[in-house]
């Protein structure tokens, strides 16, 4: 028999099995429906290919084929243990089971193994597979620290001055989901993953009301280890356009974080451009067009609101990159793209993390009076911005299709410029709220009181015997139709009244502290991404106790006795017509009106001192 060594008969097994598994995805049957086609592609080389191992015993599993696939959950992990082997620097540990019972791990690097929470270094937090079927992350995440482990020069200079924290897969049960028919608009790898967790739920729609394991994993990793900088790697949707890797945070004109942002926007932008520039890759920013049917339109710069990273890294002042890879370029590209960009972002907080740091302690200590809940679009496009350099784009024509009916967009796969490209800013305030000094909580609602601990954010008993308080008061409410991510959220109006409040059943929650400006996007109810709106307190809109006419009609006659005035606006009433054909509406007007009535119903239970 050939004796053959331990790594090659691994490396022929996982490529046994890696090649079983796209034979699996592609179908045994001749009746397998066939592949979406997609546009044609500009041909792409670039300095970063040099990254790629093609042989020895550290080629890494997406590199042993060519880039066609990605590892699976078992051979990721594997793949990871033999890291941690090799180099003392490189530690793994699980920080939390899935909803299928998988581990979510947490690869941490730092020089010599040091506790990165405690070494006093910054660490950069790379987060990939919040959507599995994007995994571009993993892929470069595990190359990355090959190189470390191979002795890579640059790298070990690195991690001297800053530490990575790299969660390699969150959606663990939606990677494990794959096929080659889960990305229809995404090129490769053949069996990327599932968008949702096992309970369908979008852990990128959950960064609020933390719902899912996966999530509620990512806050004690930022409790925990306070990172200087988070990547939130994706691959995008939509349109076609020259750049391969794009990203963006909330910007200037719209941030709850504006030292962080500036630098974002002097400091680290630059930086990552001019290194994905050198390593021949085209950087872009987020890009969400704003006509399907016609890109000239224009695009969106987008707000993310809190129920995404870069929303509640803009609140908690935690500096948040969301990455979006284009969809369209192939997945070897996207890899080494994102590659560069995680050790770019390294090489930035390597250099320049004192001034991070300085930047976050300083809109942690902000206390503003008012805080914006909800950004709008502008109605009128900045012209500027593409202005001095066009937008790199992809030519297209419509033509007319007989599936649809009407006329579509067809990709041509050649370069295009967009001069003065229209792009509309969400900068306009749709909700503005005065910042309360602290909202105090019924000890009951303990739910809310869990997710506000999840997120870290600090509470105390309630001091004095008794405060006046506002209260408010639903005058109006809609639920929506359908669920959204396991939730009927509800939108409401709201007025408010002064009460007088013994407090012993209550727990404060203070304004005044570094996640003061997400407390407010969590309690004051008229925040889109509030827990009222996510549905956390929909019992004030339930009644349990109600009347008996016999008991009611007397105590209608008493009450009109005693209040002529009551009596006097009864009889108003009964001018409209179907009020006075009704029994149960003239029975309900008195009722409401009577100590009886029950008096928490759409009374908002979180109480506010301003």
């Amino acid at each position: 028999m050939l004796k053959i060594s331990n790594h090659i008969r691994s490396t022929l097994i996982v490529h046994c099995l890696l090649a079983t598994a796209v034979l699996i995805s592609h179908g045994a049957h001749s009746d397998t429906p066939s592949e979406a086609p997609l546009p044609e592609l500009i041909p792409w080389k670039g300095d970063s290919e040099k990254r790629i191992v093609r042989e020895g015993e550290w080629v890494t599993p997406a590199e042993a084929n060519g880039f066609r696939t990605t590892p699976d959950y078992q051979q990721t992990r594997a793949f990871i243990s033999r890291l941690v082997d090799a180099s003392a620097a490189i530690k793994a540990s699980d920080i939390g089971t899935s909803a299928g019972g998988r581990q979510v791990q947490l690869v941490t690097l730092s020089e010599g193994g040091s506790d990165p929470g405690k070494n006093g270094k910054p660490s950069l937090l790379v987060q990939a597979g919040i959507h599995s079927g994007e995994i571009d992350g993993k892929d470069a995440g595990l190359m990355l620290l090959r190189d470390y482990v191979n002795g890579d020069k640059a790298l070990r200079q690195l991690i001297g001055h800053a530490n990575l924290l790299f969660i390699p897969i969150l959606n663990v049960d939606g990677h494990e989901r794959a096929s080659l028919y889960t990305r229809m608009n995404q090129r490769g790898p053949e069996n990327a993953g599932w968008r949702s967790n096992a309970n369908n739920l979008n852990l990128n729609r959950d960064y609020t009301k933390l719902d899912t394991p996966e999530l509620r994993a990512v806050m004690d990793v930022i409790n925990d280890y306070r990172p200087s900088l988070y990547l939130d790697i994706h691959v995008t949707d939509g349109e076609d356009y020259q750049y391969d890797i794009t990203y963006g945070y909330n910007g200037s004109f719209a941030t709850d974080s504006p030292a962080i942002t500036n630098w974002l926007e002097t400091r680290l932008q630059e930086d990552l451009d001019t290194a994905l520039a050198d390593a021949g890759h085209i950087p872009g920013p987020l890009i969400f067009g704003v006509n399907s049917k016609e890109f000239a339109d224009g695009i969106n710069h987008w707000t993310a609101p809190p129920r995404f990273s870069n929303g509640l890294g803009d609140l908690r002042h935690l500096p948040t990159v969301l990455v979006e890879n284009h969809s369209l370029k192939p997945y070897r590209q996207r890899v080494l793209g994102t590659y560069v960009l995680i050790e770019a972002a390294l090489e930035a907080l390597a250099e320049d993390g004192k001034a991070l740091d300085k930047a976050i302690t300083s809109d942690q200590q902000r206390r503003p009076e008012t805080q914006v809940l909800e950004w709008h679009s502008n109605d009128k496009p900045d012209l500027s911005v593409y202005a001095d350099e066009p937008f790199k784009g992809i030519a297209y024509q419509k033509k007319q299709n007989p599936i649809t009916g009407d006329e579509q967009v067809v990709w041509l796969g050649q370069a295009r410029d967009y001069p003065s490209l229209p792009v509309y800013v969400d900068n306009v305030k749709g909700v503005e709220v005065r910042v309360p000094e602290a909202f105090y909580l019924p000890k009951h609602e303990a739910r809310v009181l869990e997710r506000l601990k999840v997120h870290g954010i600090e509470m105390a008993e309630a001091e004095g015997d008794s405060a006046e308080l506002t209260q408010f008061r639903v005058d109006r409410h809609e639920f929506a139709d359908n669920p959204f991510e396991g939730h009927f959220r509800v939108e409401g109006e709201f007025s408010e009244e002064q009460i007088e409040v013994p407090l012993g059943g209550y727990v404060k929650v203070s304004t005044d502290q570094p996640l003061g400006k997400l407390a407010v996007a969590l309690l004051d109810p008229r925040g889109p991404d509030s827990l009222f709106q996510w549905g956390f307190f929909n019992q004030v809109f339930q009644r349990t106790e109600y009347y008996e006419p016999y008991a009611l009609v007397p105590l209608a006659e008493k009450m009109m006795e005693e209040d002529p005035g009551l009596k006097k606006a009864f009889e108003e009433r009964l001018q409209d017509k179907a009020f006075a054909e009704d029994p149960r509406a003239r029975m309900d007007f008195f009722y409401q009106r009577s100590p009886y009535f029950d008096q928490a119903y759409l009374k908002y239970p979180v109480l506010m001192e301003y």
